[in-house]
């Protein structure tokens, strides 16, 4: 018999919903536009009430309140997303659906996918980091999802600024952090145009390489991952994985001697292995985890 779980990969443009196996497979999924709570959540309600699943998985935007002690576990909290505000997500998909329910961030669920199924399945520890419109990162360390008081904020560590570049940065609570400096809206406003439109601009990803770069070998120091995945729009630009490896070896002066960061570097930072489905796919790996627990 083949266990139904329910998988929610909830952005600031779109919804994904997706059913699936405990291996993994999906067996159906939908795409919904993110609009207001009151207009989208019926409609992700309607797509699993079709379906008899037995557990579910929600990778979500944030900030989210992650900690299971909390009053206001389940919610999402200072969104700029104002609608979403303060919004139970979790409770309300619980109290519809009556099933056993794993919460996370979306780039968690991310990096729970690639670390089950993806680019990570034969190591202990990952870290994935998309870089888009945002930029966010998730770390699985000897197979839990790492959290805290909160969930990891890694996209908005302070960075330092490269000599030549005089953008004051696009965060609207710390200006020149990473995500200040180098998520999609920064490179548009930088440059004056989208990255897609940019692509033959070297100048423009060695930029990028430098700032993301900075970052990945913060984490290396931190949590000293097996993987570093790399997804979102900008990582699909094909110029940037060769120029963030380059500039983390050299960031790292040779600290480490572990072949990961020295010869085999190109199979150490990466791009994701399940492509777009790492969000969805980790959904599913939640609600199977919520129902072992429950």
């Amino acid at each position: 018999m083949i266990v139904k779980l329910g998988s929610i990969e909830a952005g600031g443009t779109k919804f994904v919903c997706a059913v699936g196996t405990e291996t993994g497979e999906i067996i159906d999924r939908i795409s919904i536009p993110t609009r207001t709570p009151e207009e989208t959540i019926p409609e992700v309600l309607a797509f699993f009430q079709k379906h008899e699943i037995e557990a579910m998985g929600i990778g979500s935007f944030g900030p989210i309140d992650v900690k299971k002690s909390s009053p206001t576990y389940g919610n999402i909290l200072n969104t700029p997303k104002l609608p979403w505000k303060d919004y139970p997500f979790l409770q309300k998909i619980q109290e519809k659906l009556q099933v056993p329910t794993g919460f996370t961030t979306d780039v968690n669920a991310a990096a729970l996918g690639e670390y089950t199924y993806g680019a990570a399945k034969q190591t202990d520890s990952c870290l994935y980091i998309t870089v888009g419109t945002g930029i966010g990162a998730g770390a699985v360390i000897n197979g839990e999802l790492l959290e805290g008081f909160s969930h990891p904020e890694m996209g908005h560590i302070i960075i330092r600024r490269h000599p030549d570049d005089n953008f004051e940065g696009g965060c609207p609570y710390h200006k020149d952090c990473l995500e200040g400096m180098a998520a999609g809206p920064a490179i548009e406003k930088r440059w004056g145009k989208k990255g897609v439109e940019l692509t033959d601009r070297k100048e423009v990803w060695e930029l990028e390489a430098y700032y993301i770069a900075q970052a990945l070998v913060q984490y290396i120091m931190i949590l000293c991952p097996e993987k570093i995945i790399i997804g979102g729009g900008v990582s699909q630009q094909e110029t940037i994985f060769p120029l963030v490896r380059e500039k983390v070896k050299e960031l790292l002066g040779g600290y480490f001697t572990q072949p990961e960061v020295n010869e085999q570097i190109d199979d150490y930072i990466v791009p994701p292995g399940l492509e777009n489905n790492a969000g969805i796919v980790g959904g599913l790996v939640l609600a199977k985890m919520a129902l072992e627990s429950k």
